[in-house]
C-alpha cells in the first residue's frame, strides 16, 4: 500500500505530466529530443575503477524541507565537477522537491560530465521530455512501475541512447530489475514509504547483486566512513544530494569525503 505521502506525490505528477502534455505535444518533443547532441556516458563514467560519485542538485524533500531554494545550480554542478564527481544527478520533481527540468538543462549547459533525471518517471513521455531537455541518464523506481511499464521505459531510454539507472530498495525489487533488463542498479538506503534511511539496506543487497551489473549505492552517504564501507561492499559509485548540498564549499566536501 502507497503511504499518504507518497502517493501525493504521485498524484502531483500525474497531474503535471497530464499538463505538460497539453503544453507540448509528444511530437513536438520527440523533434526535439532527436535534433539535441548525442548523450553523454553516463554508464561509461561509472567505470573508473574506483568509486565514482554521481553529485545531486536537490533543492528541498518531504522528509527535510527546504535546503537550498535559491540554489545557482550552475555554480553548484561546477563545484561538484571540480571537486571530482564522475556526473550529476538533478532532482527535477517540482511540488515536493523544488525542482525544475530546467534545472536539468542549465546543469548540462554548466558541465562537461553526463547528466541524470531524478524524477518519478512513469509514462514514455517522460523519457522524450528527459532526453529534450539534454538528459544522459534517467531514474526509473522499481516499487512505482509494474514490469511491463519497466521493460518499456528502460527499452525506450536505450533506443535514445541514455543509461536507465532502475532504483530498489528491497530484495524482491532487484529480481524485479534483473528480469527487466537492468544493468545499472541503484539501492536506495531511503525507503520512500517511511523516508527511513538506512545503509545497511545498500550495505546487505551488494552481495546478492549478479556480476556484471554497475551498482550504485543512494541516500544516507554522509562521512568518509561510509563511503569506505559502500567501497569495500563493491559498490561501482554513490549517489550523494544532501550532504554536498547543504556544505559550505561542496568541491572541498566532494574531495574530503572521496580522498
Amino acid at each position: 500500500m502507497v503511504e499518504p505521502i507518497l502517493e501525493k506525490i504521485f498524484a502531483a505528477k500525474r497531474r503535471a505530466v497530464e499538463e505538460a502534455k497539453k503544453a507540448t505535444p509528444l511530437a513536438d518533443l520527440m523533434a526535439r529530443a532527436r535534433a539535441m547532441a548525442p548523450p553523454r556516458d553516463f554508464k561509461g563514467a561509472l567505470m573508473t575503477g574506483d568509486l565514482a560519485v554521481i553529485a545531486e542538485v536537490k533543492k528541498a524533500s518531504p522528509s527535510q524541507g527546504p535546503m537550498a531554494e535559491q540554489m545557482d545550480v550552475a555554480q553548484q554542478v561546477r563545484q561538484y565537477e571540480e571537486g571530482g564527481a564522475a556526473a550529476i544527478s538533478v532532482l527535477t520533481e517540482e511540488s515536493f522537491f523544488g525542482g525544475h527540468l530546467e534545472d536539468l538543462s542549465k546543469v548540462k549547459e554548466a558541465v562537461s560530465l553526463p547528466v541524470l533525471r531524478k524524477d518519478f518517471i512513469f509514462d514514455p513521455y517522460q523519457i522524450w521530455e528527459s532526453r529534450a531537455a539534454g538528459a544522459d541518464a534517467v531514474l526509473l523506481i522499481a516499487s512505482m512501475l509494474d514490469m511491463i511499464a519497466l521493460r518499456q521505459l528502460i527499452r525506450l531510454a536505450r533506443q535514445l541512447r541514455m543509461t536507465p539507472l532502475v532504483e530498489i530498495h528491497r530484495l524482491a525489487e532487484l529480481g524485479k530489475a534483473m528480469d527487466a533488463g537492468a544493468d545499472v542498479v541503484g539501492v536506495n538506503a531511503r525507503d520512500l514509504h517511511t523516508f527511513v534511511v538506512d545503509l545497511g539496506v545498500p550495505l546487505s543487497l551488494a552481495p546478492v547483486i549478479p556480476p556484471g551489473i554497475i551498482k550504485i549505492a543512494e541516500s544516507g552517504i554522509k562521512t568518509r566512513a561510509d563511503v569506505d564501507r559502500l567501497r569495500r561492499a563493491g559498490y561501482h559509485g554513490i549517489l550523494v544530494g544532501e550532504t554536498l548540498v547543504r556544505a559550505e564549499r561542496p568541491a572541498a566536501r566532494l574531495r574530503e569525503l572521496i580522498a
